[in-house]
């Protein structure tokens, strides 16, 4: 763990280096300091380059850490963050506020967001979250019964999903941004947002690195960790509540950004098995390598253009899980 772990920090560190380095002409290490030179240094870098470049790499992190928590309460391979209805729940709240900015005339669009535009973006799909998440658990009469839980999300993201779809049929404006929400993106990731993910992940980390241990418990069936005298019901609510809070965290700042929190406990456990404790943080750090190098790359492959990192991750996450599939099938 502890070679994975060195190699996680030497991909971090250049992965940063490279987000720094990407610009208009991809990615171009040599042109760097004559692309940054002159008055507009300190804009290019510091107030654009180099907040999305750590951005990107706290909200992988979430959604790593996320994915981890997911798959040890589920017992799923195939749980990732948004499964609990965060992500539909902020997708309708997203698009409610697209489409009552379009009935009030309201000249809102993701392409050219004033700063309290944004803010109200990411406060509702926050919100959004939080509310998918509620009907979950109301749904599911609490986190009691970890299967109930499970199709109770697979129903909430279902129906606000509906929702949503129903919306935007009445207001065609809005299909617009919700795409781009759907799509994810970190271009508009400012130093507000930066820490506000630092933030929240200085403070999720920990809580679940101390509840690593019922994760571990549960490995052995929901018997066996009853007769260990751990509360479930109370416990498994708290890592709903962790994960329900990263997810909806890194979800309202840059929209859905797939299989990076599927891929990044998967490729933790394949290369370096043990126990939740170690996982959760690897799986974090391995979460936040995946959204940096997949920023980085969506802004070099076609620039001056930009490619969705959202369509990235899906392509690369779906083809790891592809070659996964492939292997286990030749055995």
């Amino acid at each position: 763990m502890s070679r994975l772990g060195a190699v996680l920090l030497l991909l971090v560190l250049l992965g940063l280096m490279a987000g720094l380095a990407v610009g208009p002409q991809g990615l171009a290490p040599l042109a760097f300091w004559t692309d940054v030179q002159g008055d507009q240094a300190g804009l290019i870098l510091g107030q654009i380059r180099a907040p999305r470049t750590l951005g990107a790499l706290f909200v992988g992190a979430l959604l790593g850490l996320g994915g981890a928590l997911a798959q040890g309460l589920f017992r799923n391979p195939l749980a990732d963050p948004y499964l609990l209805g965060t992500a539909a729940g902020a997708g309708l709240a997203v698009v409610l506020i697209l489409a009552g900015a379009s009935a009030g005339g309201w000249a809102l669009s993701l392409s050219t967001l004033a700063w309290v535009e944004r803010a109200g973006l990411v406060g509702a799909a926050f919100v959004g979250a939080l509310a998918g998440l509620g009907l979950t658990l109301l749904l599911a009469a609490g986190a009691v019964n970890t299967l109930r839980l499970l199709l109770a999300g697979v129903v909430v993201a279902v129906v606000l999903g509906a929702a949503s779809d129903l919306v935007t049929t009445f207001s065609p404006e809005a299909l617009r941004g919700k795409q781009a929400f759907m799509l994810g993106s970190t271009s508009f990731l400012g130093w507000d947002a930066v820490a506000l993910l630092a933030l929240g992940l200085a403070l999720l980390l920990p809580l679940a690195a101390r509840l690593a241990r019922v994760l571990d418990a549960l490995t052995l069936g929901e018997d066996s960790a009853a007769s260990l005298g751990l509360h479930l019901p109370r416990l498994r609510l708290l890592l709903v509540l962790l994960l329900a809070a990263g997810t909806a965290l890194a979800v309202s700042q840059v929209g859905l950004v797939g299989f990076v929190g599927l891929v990044a406990p998967h490729l933790v456990k394949r290369l370096a098995p043990g126990p939740n404790r170690p996982l959760l943080l690897l799986s974090a750090a391995t979460g936040g390598a995946l959204l940096l190098w997949a920023d980085v790359l969506a802004r070099a492959l076609i620039a001056p253009q930009e490619l969705p990192v959202g369509v990235l991750t899906a392509v690369l996450g779906g083809g790891y899980l592809f070659v996964l599939l492939r292997q286990r099938g030749l055995r």
